[in-house]
Parts: C-alpha cells; sequence; structure tokens
C-alpha cells in the first residue's frame, strides 16, 4: 500500500462509511430476455429466472413490437407459483439501449425476430444467447391447441433457464468496479 494516498478501495471504504453503506453489497447478473411482442415467451422466462434465481439474477424482459398486455395464456402458465406477477408487463426494447439504461451482462434472443443482425446495439458488452421455441402464438392454431402449445413452452423454458442457472460462468457474483455498488 502506498503512503500518503489512498487506494482506490480505501476511498470506496471511506465513502461507504461516510454514507453509511456497507462495502459488502454483491452484484447480480442482469439478464435481458427479447422476443418480438414481449407478451410470451420472453415475460415467461423473465418471471421464471426471477424465481427461481432472483438472488443472483436482476431478470428484464422487452421487445420490438411490445403488445398492449402480456398473454393470458402466459399469465396462466405463471399464476400457481410465481410470486410477483404484478411486476410483468410488455416493454419496448428501446427501454434497454440508451444512455442511462441499465447495463446487461446476458442478452437471450428467443425468436428469429431480435436475433443479432435486427437487434440493437446494447450498452457494455453483454453476452448473447440464442434460444429456439415454437412460437405459441402462431396464426391459425385452436385455442386448446394454443394452450397445449404454451404447456410445452413453459417447460422447455424451466428446463432451459435450469441449465442457464447452473453454468459455472454465473455461479459466482460478477465482479464489481470500486465503488459500482
Amino acid at each position: 500500500m502506498s503512503r500518503g494516498r489512498k487506494t482506490a478501495t480505501a476511498e470506496c471504504r471511506t465513502q461507504a462509511k461516510k454514507h453509511g453503506y456497507g462495502v459488502s453489497v454483491t452484484r447480480k447478473y442482469k439478464v435481458l430476455f427479447l422476443c418480438r411482442e414481449n407478451s410470451a415467451s420472453s415475460i415467461i422466462a423473465e418471471a421464471l429466472l426471477r424465481e427461481l434465481a432472483g438472488h443472483r439474477f436482476d431478470a428484464f424482459s422487452a421487445g420490438p413490437e411490445p403488445a398492449a398486455r402480456v398473454h393470458p395464456f402466459a399469465v396462466a402458465q405463471l399464476r400457481p407459483g410465481i410470486s410477483e406477477l404484478g411486476v410483468l408487463g410488455a416493454k419496448s426494447w428501446l427501454e434497454f439501449t440508451g444512455k442511462w439504461a441499465p447495463r446487461m451482462d446476458v442478452i437471450v434472443a428467443m425468436d428469429e425476430f431480435v436475433a443479432a443482425p435486427l437487434a440493437p446495439v446494447f450498452p457494455g458488452e453483454p453476452v448473447l444467447y440464442r434460444w429456439s421455441f415454437a412460437d405459441p402464438l402462431a396464426d391459425g392454431v385452436s385455442e386448446a391447441e394454443r394452450g397445449r402449445l404454451f404447456d410445452k413452452l413453459f417447460w422447455q423454458i424451466v428446463r432451459q433457464i435450469s441449465a442457464f442457472i447452473q453454468l459455472p460462468q454465473y455461479a459466482v457474483p460478477p465482479q464489481l468496479t470500486p465503488c459500482n455498488a
């Protein structure tokens, strides 16, 4: 340690004590799920990640053409076990691209309408994943079949989220830079 100069860590500790903050704050990984209307698969993924690993991940969802509301079949799939349904809503992905947007660690494209060449540039250097699922909102599907498709989609996303949270690179919280807690 240098004499006469405060290191960045020491300065951060001083500021934390001065403002009453603890210095052992753990940062969570920020994950953004994308699908075109942000009314079904990305909403389900956001809710499941928050429910299954909310202590390690902050989950968000958005799309380029957000629907007016979350699809009722998506809500029906989530209702039995998801505690925070009230926070779910369709959002534009533009909320995550601006200067003041939260910096994502991971972006997950959940359909071909939001994959790499079509997606905007997100701040920071997020890791990009592509998860493919059948579209339960496809035209020409009966309501009974749509219900079965949503059930299948839900369990596919549960398996994908479960595998994602077990990846070794997400077992340890992301590194904090000085004073960013």
